[in-house]
């Protein structure tokens, strides 16, 4: 056990791997693995994943455990997608599954947060100084 968790402690002192070392799916090339990311259903949890990375601040503001709940998130909401589809189109749906989704789907919310937080687009100071002596020069 106790080997376990210094291996554990060891990960997070390990430098960044180059981008070439990491997975697809870590570098975005793919949307989950050995998945056609052309599928509606694809499309459809990539949409949804990218739209709350979005109203997280951006993938640069979201720790990985936000990261891994937001997928999560995707997955949850494409399902009951799904069954409310079905149910539309008059046939029978399971709603003990669909009442399992939406719990499900109403705490994960709960956890990745359901504000939108705005991207901060303030310049630093180093910013706005070499913004502004590139305009002075160019007078």
């Amino acid at each position: 056990m106790e080997l376990a968790a210094n291996k554990l402690a060891d990960i997070g002192r390990q430098a960044p791997r180059k981008s070439t070392a990491r997975s697809r799916v870590s570098n975005g090339a793919d949307v989950l693995p050995d998945v056609d990311g052309r599928s509606l259903i694809a499309r459809r949890y990539r949409d949804i994943s990218s739209a709350i990375i979005v109203d997280q601040g951006g993938a640069d503001q979201c720790s990985e455990s936000r990261l891994q709940l937001i997928r999560r998130f995707a997955a949850a909401a494409v399902l009951a997608e799904q069954l409310e589809s079905r149910l539309a189109n008059g046939e029978q749906i399971d709603i003990a599954q669909h009442a399992t989704l939406s719990s499900t789907l109403v705490r994960l919310a709960s956890r990745i947060g359901i504000d939108r937080m705005p991207r901060d687009v303030t310049p630093t100071l180093e910013q706005y100084l070499a913004a502004t002596e590139r305009a002075h020069a160019s007078d």
